[in-house]
């Protein structure tokens, strides 16, 4: 448990998809854990965690990107991040180094102190404060890499149940990949739309409204398939359903459909990487 006489000092592992396709789950997650009392920055100098480049065996690279991003969040009490995909990479870390290497301190201190979010607003913050509200009915998808590498199921649901209004549909097979695994789409291109087409099935066959999950990579592919095959289910990141700000387009939706907002937040994510 943090220390209760002060704020937890975080900072923001923003991820590249949220940069670039949906920031809003960057103000999203300041918000929340702004709630849950944390003091958040976020620092300039990072970038991408590298795991493209480890899943195609560039190791050279990869501990380039590891250095850092170690030195980037140098000296913050937490590391906190909206995917379990690329907070897992940084637990990675410390295998890119031999044990003697001073690097590889450096990365099992980084992987000490970095959560993805709803792990750390429940098993570190224990934070039960959730003051949203959603009128319906939603499915959450499982992604691998939370799932898998970082045991993250019960997290997600718990701050869900807090939710006002929400009501929570359990889809088939939740826990199976939806077949974008970064590179595997790229790959195994005909594999990876059988499984989303399978999990579009199970999402449909829930009968929610809402397709939750905690990773933006498995979200843009779930949302572009569900829209090919004219669902009209909408797609939402996990902190956006738990900030109350899904009066914004759902992910994969037009951005016309967007309402304008011009002071949204003090802060600005692109200016600030």
């Amino acid at each position: 448990m943090p220390n209760a006489e002060r704020s937890p000092q975080v900072a923001l592992f923003v991820t590249c998809l949220v940069d670039m396709f949906r920031p809003e789950i960057g103000f999203a997650s300041i918000s929340l854990l702004q709630q849950a009392g944390c003091s958040v920055e976020v620092p300039e100098r990072q970038t991408c965690c590298g795991q493209p480049a480890f899943n195609s065996g560039d190791r050279a690279s990869t501990q380039d990107i590891a250095r850092q991003t170690i030195e980037a969040f140098d000296g913050y009490e937490y590391v906190v991040g909206p995917s379990g995909s690329c907070i897992g990479m940084l637990h990675h870390y410390p295998e890119l180094f031999e044990a003697t290497d001073p690097w590889h301190a450096r990365a099992q201190d980084l992987k000490a102190r970095a959560f993805e979010i709803s792990s750390f607003l429940v098993d570190v913050l224990q934070f039960r404060g959730i003051q949203s509200e959603f009128d319906g009915q939603i499915s959450y998808h499982d992604s691998c890499a939370g799932l898998r590498e970082l045991g993250i199921k019960t997290q997600p649901r718990a701050l869900l149940s807090q939710v006002v209004g929400l009501q929570l549909s359990e889809m088939d097979e939740s826990e199976t990949c939806c077949g974008f695994g970064g590179t595997f789409c790229v790959k195994y291109p005909d594999i990876s739309n059988r499984m989303v087409e399978n999990k579009t099935a199970n999402t449909a066959a829930s009968g929610a409204g809402t397709l939750v999950g905690g990773d933006l990579g498995c979200l843009l592919n779930m949302a572009g398939k569900l829209k090919r095959q004219g669902h009209e289910i909408q797609t939402r990141h996990l902190v956006e359903i738990l900030a109350g700000t899904c009066d914004l387009a759902a992910i994969g939706e037009s951005e016309a459909r967007k309402p304008t907002r011009a002071t949204a937040s003090p802060y600005d994510l692109a200016k600030q990487l």
